[in-house]
């Protein structure tokens, strides 16, 4: 069984949004290597305690940490602004370090023609549970490889039950475009078949693999959309620390298997 914690940054409104981008991005990892990546990050939370006195039940929230300092833990308020990314730093080089662990990232252009914001929303999650699927089904992921593996999703706390209807969608009828070698395309109906179960959301601060989809969407966003601070100080650059375990069999169009809508 894969897992896959889902966090988001930007968001997938039209009107008046600060974003032009929404990004999806997914931590997946094995059911088998599930304790060992947790006990990797738990060994993570208790140096940035001796280190920055960083509880373990902080909530390493990267936006909030950036740019709204006021909503973070009393521990991470009284750090200054440059150790606060510090931490972010330190955060990608760990989830660098998780070799058991992939990461699927989209991201959607909301002026690339998508008429609107539950259509943005939309074509993310379909796009993010697809390459789950296809990853899982094509064994691309790294740990026991199982012919019947299947799959499931936390999300960090979002629409529910958008999610539960698109994947019952999918398990229906799935119309997907496929490229013939001549270079035409053709349609074919290939519904979701191992994902399981309707998303089960989760509470970022009660979990550490929601708060690594967090930092990793956070710095996805940044490596196309930074705000001042993050391009100013090279922050912008972040998402690169995390080269070593993006999902690459996600696109073959980019070289970090990002999705671009």
């Amino acid at each position: 069984m894969y897992l896959m914690y889902v966090d988001e940054s930007g968001d997938s409104g039209m009107t008046n949004s600060p974003s032009r981008y929404f990004c999806l991005s997914g931590v997946v990892v094995h059911e088998l290597r599930w304790k060992d990546t947790l006990a990797d990050l738990l060994s993570f939370r208790h140096w940035l305690k001796s280190t920055y006195s960083v509880y373990l039940d902080d909530e390493l929230h990267a936006a909030d940490m950036i740019n709204k300092p006021s909503r973070v833990a009393p521990s991470l308020q009284r750090l200054k602004k440059h150790e606060r990314l510090a931490i972010v730093r330190h955060f990608a080089d760990q989830i660098a370090r998780l070799s058991n662990v992939r990461l699927l990232n989209v991201v959607v252009d909301k002026q690339g023609g998508v008429p609107s914001a539950e259509e943005v929303f939309r074509r993310a999650w379909y796009t993010l549970f697809q390459r789950f699927e296809n990853t899982i089904r094509n064994q691309n992921f790294p740990g026991p490889k199982n012919t019947d593996d299947r799959g499931i999703i936390f999300p960090d706390q979002t629409d529910g039950g958008k999610l539960s209807r698109y994947l019952n969608e999918m398990r229906m009828r799935n119309p997907l475009k496929v490229r013939q070698p001549h270079g035409a395309f053709y349609y074919k109906d290939e519904p979701i078949k191992v994902i399981i179960e309707d998303p089960m959301l989760r509470d970022s601060r009660g979990s550490f693999f929601i708060q690594v989809a967090d930092c990793v969407a956070f710095l996805l966003k940044q490596s196309i959309q930074p705000c001042s601070y993050m391009r100013r100080h090279g922050g912008s650059a972040y998402f690169r620390r995390l080269d070593p375990v993006l999902c690459r069999y996600a696109s073959y169009k980019n070289p970090s298997g990002i999705v671009r809508l």
